[in-house]
């Protein structure tokens, strides 16, 4: 099935065919992608889209030698097949695996590492400027799509290339699809370009120059003549400084590759623009690219299927059903998101209260202070933003909503570790991020009843509030009818023991339980780890011997630092564990293993307190023994 592809174990491999074979190179690409991801789970849609656009790329420029700069790289797995991984697909985004996004660690190849959107610009020009500073000739070649373009540090990087005299080239592959359905002034301008007599005309006359493959310069001049002519003295790009080519059919390996050659002879910033299609030669794909953006495992001739018992709900789900609620209630109330509808759960919200909805494109930054705007003229903002997403906008969330104390409400989405999408996607440094600055208040809900009560309590605040919660389901506690809320930065016992107190902040407090039913532990669900609940901890602190902190966020600077912080502003020394997320970047798994490889499990736990405080526990069994002979 996969005869010419299995003989294919690098881009140099690829090169030796004669042109005639491609089409058949992709053909079989796509099936073993399909099959590939299909036993897996990843992403799905961008990468069925990428296949002939990967195939021209690593047929026409000598990479590695040339650098490659997937923008987000979600869709690199036909990239990393052709790169020698081929055989390793089954271990995609699992522990020890490979990475479902470019890691310079895992391949030559994979040039620079991404995972966020908009970077593959400047990355690719700070090679292409270093390549010119060394005497290099290698060129960088930057692939990002429509939906990445539309943020700030894209345009940023065009602006300087545009004065840069180097061999960068810049591809918009333009599917009219970030992972929501595309938004904003730049989708409609490229939509217009490309719709009616213009898109059609532009990808036959491409066709026809190419075939005939004519000197540089008359290949210019043409291109010059039909496209320009037909749309506007200057296109937006070649305002920038670039030689803008394009759009051609990204799916064309006819056209792809003459058109490629042709650009690898030119010098200068040059703009090549093509058109895919999310999930090309699949057709159930094509026509939800949504929902195959990152399917789990499937039979592809069944496509996904509904699961017959009914899931635990997820705290996405709890913050997207809490959004509608409140909405209906409070008419201020009003929802932000920076392109990620469906990720962040507002999907049932942009449908009920279009009105009230705002998906202002893969722009954090803007979200931020877009909201605080809003919040400036009476409204109540809520930001459905993924925790690592947050880190984009931290300069706007500090000087913008905070030293203003504006009240907008930030439902961070992904905190803690997310499993698959590894290092780059895991919320480990909210808490670290956000306590430190004035005004800012962090609610850690345990379990879904408590999400959607510490979210009421957020809005109900007159200052910025941040609720974190994590990717999936927790521990199943069913939410209740309401907008009930629980009071501000106040924490609760939820074990009464004695010796040591496991102060637990979000849902680690449920291994926390189970490892305090074996060590006779107290639990505290602190809730809040800022405001810190100091009254309920110097409590616990003068009836306790020893004090564990618990998070599921970087250790460093985390709310076990704020613990250790409120006990010696108040003068008291007691032990204090502090167990979280270690100072390293997590690998992609499984989030359980994951969990348990950082002792954050119950086992882990248990076996990290009996550890540190190992004297600790033997005096007390010699009290306790001493007290039984008496």
């Amino acid at each position: 099935m996969y005869q010419l592809l299995e003989t294919i174990n690098s881009p140099a491999d690829l090169r030796r065919l004669p042109r005639t074979q491609l089409p058949r190179v992709a053909d079989e690409l796509r099936a073993y992608l399909l099959d590939s991801v299909s036993r897996t789970g990843g992403h799905l849609s961008s990468n069925l889209g990428t296949v002939e656009l990967t195939v021209a790329l690593h047929y026409v420029f000598n990479t590695p030698d040339d650098r490659l700069v997937w923008d987000v790289g979600h869709q690199t797995y036909p990239h990393k097949i052709l790169t020698g991984r081929r055989d390793r697909m089954g271990s995609l985004r699992q522990l020890g695996g490979l990475s479902g996004f470019p890691r310079r660690s895992e391949s030559e190849y994979d040039t620079f590492g991404t995972a966020h959107s908009s970077t593959s610009i400047s990355a690719a020009l700070g090679m292409a400027m270093a390549a010119k500073q060394k005497g290099e000739g290698r060129h960088a070649v930057a692939i990002i799509g429509d939906g990445a373009m539309s943020a700030g540090m894209a345009f940023e990087a065009m602006n300087n290339a545009g004065v840069c005299d180097c061999n960068l080239l810049v591809i918009l592959n333009d599917n009219d699809m970030s992972i929501s359905p595309p938004v904003g002034a730049l989708n409609r301008y490229l939509a217009q370009l490309m719709s009616g007599q213009f898109y059609a005309a532009a990808k036959n006359v491409g066709k026809q120059v190419l075939r005939g493959a004519p000197p540089l310069f008359e290949l210019a001049k043409r291109l010059e003549t039909h496209a320009k002519g037909m749309l506007v003295p200057a296109t937006l790009f070649e305002n920038f400084g670039f030689n803008y080519i394009g759009p051609i059919d990204g799916h064309d390996l006819e056209s792809l590759i003459p058109t490629l050659e042709n650009i690898r002879q030119l010098k200068g910033p040059q703009f090549l623009h093509v058109v895919t299609k999310k999930g090309q030669g699949y057709k159930l794909a094509e026509a939800d690219p949504v929902a195959y953006h990152g399917p789990g495992k499937f039979d592809p001739a069944l496509g996904l299927q509904k699961s017959a018992a009914p899931a635990k709900q997820t705290f996405t789900q709890v913050f997207g059903r809490w959004l509608c609620d409140m909405a209906e209630q409070d008419k201020r109330l009003v929802g932000i998101t920076p392109a990620m509808r469906e990720g962040s759960g507002m999907l049932e919200f942009h449908q009920r209260f279009p009105e009230r909805y705002y998906d202002v494109g893969i722009a954090e930054q803007h979200a931020v202070t877009f909201a605080a705007g809003m919040a400036c003229e009476g409204l109540k903002p809520v930001v459905a933003i993924y925790s690592t997403f947050l880190q984009r906008g931290y300069d706007q969330l500090i000087h913008d909503v905070a030293l203003q104390n504006l009240p907008v409400v930030f439902a961070l989405d992904r905190a803690g570790l997310v499993g698959a999408d590894g290092a780059t996607h895991a919320g480990a440094y909210d808490i670290a991020f956000l306590r430190c600055i004035p005004n800012m208040s962090v609610a850690c809900p345990a379990d879904e009843n408590e999400c959607r009560k510490l979210l009421t309590t957020a809005f109900e605040q007159d200052h910025p509030v941040a609720v974190r919660y994590p990717r999936g389901a927790g521990a199943g506690v069913a939410t209740e009818a309401g907008l009930a809320s629980l009071p501000f930065g106040r924490g609760e016992v939820r074990r009464q023991g004695s010796g040591i107190a496991i102060l637990a902040f979000g849902t680690l407090l449920h291994p926390a339980l189970a490892a305090a039913e074996k060590l006779g532990a107290t639990v505290v669900n602190m809730r809040w780890a800022k405001p810190l609940d100091v009254a309920l901890l110097l409590e616990i602190a003068a009836t306790h011997d020893a004090l564990v902190t618990l998070e599921e966020g970087c250790i460093m600077g985390g709310a076990g630092s704020a613990v250790s912080e409120a006990l010696q502003q108040a003068g008291v020394l007691k032990p204090l564990l502090q167990l979280g997320l270690q100072d390293e970047f997590t690998e992609h798994g499984d989030p359980a293993v994951l969990l348990a490889l950082q002792g954050l499990d119950a086992a882990g736990i248990e076996a990290s307190i009996n550890t540190r405080f190992s004297v600790l526990a033997q005096n007390r069994a010699a009290k306790v023994a001493l007290k039984s002979v008496a």
